[in-house]
């Protein structure tokens, strides 16, 4: 029997179903994440195209919100994984590019971004 690719990630994401929300620590740490773009004066790719700081900030909270009414999402690692890395649509990785730095996977910066968070925060 074949299965299309959506049940096939439903499946995959199942026992994070049943998980509790995000603690107050972790949604601190994904809406410092998802703001971590403004002010910058990187770029954003979603399936081909850059996108400025404000467009970037709206795609990832709409999957950060889509997330959380699934209950899908309950860490800072876990909204980088499923939501700020890549394309649920395509599958393509998200990029970013900013100026004087190397292109990189959005995965690599925001797991930047989240170690220097933590690192500041006691």
């Amino acid at each position: 029997m074949k299965h299309c690719p959506l049940f096939a990630l439903a499946l995959a994401l199942a026992p994070g179903v049943a998980s509790a929300a995000p603690s107050a620590d972790a949604r601190r740490e994904i809406a410092q994440l998802i703001g971590s773009l403004d002010g910058s004066q990187c770029q954003f790719q979603r399936n081909g195209s850059w996108y400025g700081p404000a467009d970037a900030r709206s795609h990832l909270q709409r999957k950060y919100d889509y997330l959380l009414k699934k209950n899908m999402v309950d860490t800072a690692e876990q909204f980088v994984e499923r939501a700020a890395s890549q394309s649920s649509m395509s599958g393509k990785a998200y990029r970013i590019r900013c100026p004087g730095q190397p292109e990189q996977t959005s995965a690599a910066w925001f797991g930047a971004r989240l170690q220097a968070l933590r690192q500041r925060t006691p």
